[in-house]
């Protein structure tokens, strides 16, 4: 019996594939918890037409994630630290602080999970910071850090 997958099944495959399995599984297992339908026509059709709308939503969501990195490029973020005697710095600027800063002045949301940062930000001057917005694209923000007066 054709059966398409609902789930990945460990023995069988992954989620979206049509395999061709034992009729007993098929009608004792593999329907009855959900895990996959009988290969009929229609159930045919329907993955077609689910399988296009997933492409056309993932291909929306890279759009978006292009356009939102072209923004967060054009624009820089001021951040400040406090500086002391021999001009050391205190603290350091992590990606909390660069989340914060560009919610606030640019009044954009990011995922600090997002923000690519391999250490914390330990002295003055410009920074570029990758951040990922998607795996295929990747921003590079500008961090601007300063004295704090």
């Amino acid at each position: 019996m054709k059966v398409i997958l609902l789930e990945d099944v460990k023995t069988l495959g992954k989620k979206g594939e049509t395999v061709d399995i034992n009729d007993g599984y098929a009608r004792n297992f593999v329907i009855p918890k959900k895990l996959g339908l009988e290969a009929s026509s229609k159930n045919l059709n329907d993955l077609k037409l689910q399988k296009a709308n997933e492409e056309r939503h993932a291909l929306e969501v890279l759009e978006h994630a292009k356009i939102f990195a072209k923004d967060l490029e054009k624009n820089e973020i001021v951040v400040t630290i406090k500086i002391g005697e021999g001009g050391r710095t205190f603290g350091s600027i992590s990606s909390k602080e660069i989340v914060k800063a560009v919610s606030d002045q640019l009044h954009m949301e990011i995922d600090k999970k997002k923000i690519q940062l391999n250490d914390s930000i330990k002295a003055l001057g410009m920074h570029e910071v990758p951040v990922k917005l998607h795996p295929k694209v990747t921003a590079t923000l500008k961090v601007k850090v300063i004295e704090e007066k």
